[in-house]
């Protein structure tokens, strides 16, 4: 999973104000618990049609996810919500970064219109289940980064608000880009997309056209060694990502990217944690940093860690953003193997 989610534990606050437990129990009472796993695991139905008729989708849990018609009234983790726009698909309520302090679009916004969809939490742990029972929401979606964990759900209300509204859970992780993506079209086309229209059309040849220009340009540059690196605000520790977990990184490596493998992973297998002073331990001409607003970005870096500049990659310049959390359409994926195609055909040898 991205390197922070385990960190941003911290920052949890409560659901609820003082007082609203009671009556929020009471609504659940009287939503009767619509809890689609339960029924999942005595359907073996896929998607359903987008008429108006029964709904169902199988989700990557291998949960089935059901309605009487389509479901209009959509809850989702911001990056989900972002990819269903751009399939044409567009949700009532999000929850995940979606504006930062300023009130400007978070970069996992994407193209969402931030001021028309009702937040029920911006960070990690922040989940407003009383704004969310006014959606009257019909689906809850979210992206998995372990097995049977809906991103952004917290842990701690997780069973209250799943049995609101049925949920969906699609992997963002653990299987290649390309088949994410699939999974968020075959998911958008379920409720009512036109995978077919023209945008969606030229924005998939366009991601095939940016595949194979990254192939190209691995194949040339074999010796150039790409980093992938996050670190975060208030702690002293850099994080060294695997390869063989994130859907994008999977991807690069299947493309011939010459990709840095950490050794010593932790627990979960996704990353490697090096303190500043080690932060060379793995020589690399490209690093790839974590571009979202939790992350320190590389500009600051080069003002807080002396260890930082001293690195290859740094002085020769070639450090570039990385969507860690990727949106999963054509529209969204497109341009990041274009970055990192563009940064791999312009690199010299540094490390």
């Amino acid at each position: 999973m991205p390197s922070n989610a385990r960190a941003s534990h911290l920052t949890r606050r409560g659901l609820l104000a003082t007082g609203g437990a009671l009556g929020l129990g009471a609504v659940l009472a009287a939503c009767g618990g619509s809890d689609s796993g339960k029924d999942a695991k005595d359907s073996g139905t896929d998607k359903g049609g987008a008429g108006s008729g029964p709904w169902s989708f199988k989700d990557d849990r291998g949960v089935t996810a059901k309605a009487d018609t389509v479901p209009k009234n959509i809850v989702a983790f911001t990056g989900m919500a972002a990819a269903l726009h751009d399939f044409g698909v567009e949700v009532k309520g999000v929850f995940g970064p979606t504006k930062t302090a300023d009130g400007k679009p978070d970069v996992q916004a994407g193209d969402l219109d931030v001021n028309k969809v009702k937040i029920l939490g911006n960070v990690h742990g922040e989940f407003n289940i009383e704004e969310y029972l006014k959606l009257q929401p019909e689906l809850l979606i979210s992206d998995m980064w372990e097995k049977d964990d809906l991103w952004y759900v917290p842990a701690e209300s997780k069973d209250k608000i799943l049995k609101i509204a049925p949920s969906v859970a699609l992997w963002a992780a653990d299987q290649s880009m390309p088949k994410v993506i699939e999974r968020h079209v075959e998911l958008a086309e379920s409720l009512g997309a036109d995978v077919k229209a023209k945008q969606v059309v030229e924005s998939k040849e366009r991601f095939e056209k940016a595949a194979a220009r990254l192939r190209a340009a691995a194949k040339a540059k074999p010796e150039i060694k790409v980093l992938i690196g996050s670190a975060y605000q208030g702690s002293d520790i850099f994080y060294v990502s695997h390869p063989d977990r994130p859907a994008d990184t999977k991807y690069f490596k299947e493309l011939g990217v010459n990709l840095v493998v950490p050794e010593k992973l932790d627990a979960t297998g996704w990353f490697e944690e090096l303190s500043f002073e080690n932060v060379g331990k793995y020589p690399a001409d490209i690093i790839m940093m974590d571009n979202r607003t939790s992350a320190i970005q590389p500009a600051d870096l080069e003002k807080t860690k002396p260890t930082w500049k001293q690195l290859p990659a740094v002085k020769a310049g070639q450090v570039i953003p990385r969507v860690t959390e990727p949106i999963y359409s054509y529209d969204k994926c497109a341009p990041i193997l274009e970055a990192l195609a563009e940064a791999l055909e312009n690199a010299k040898k540094a490390a």
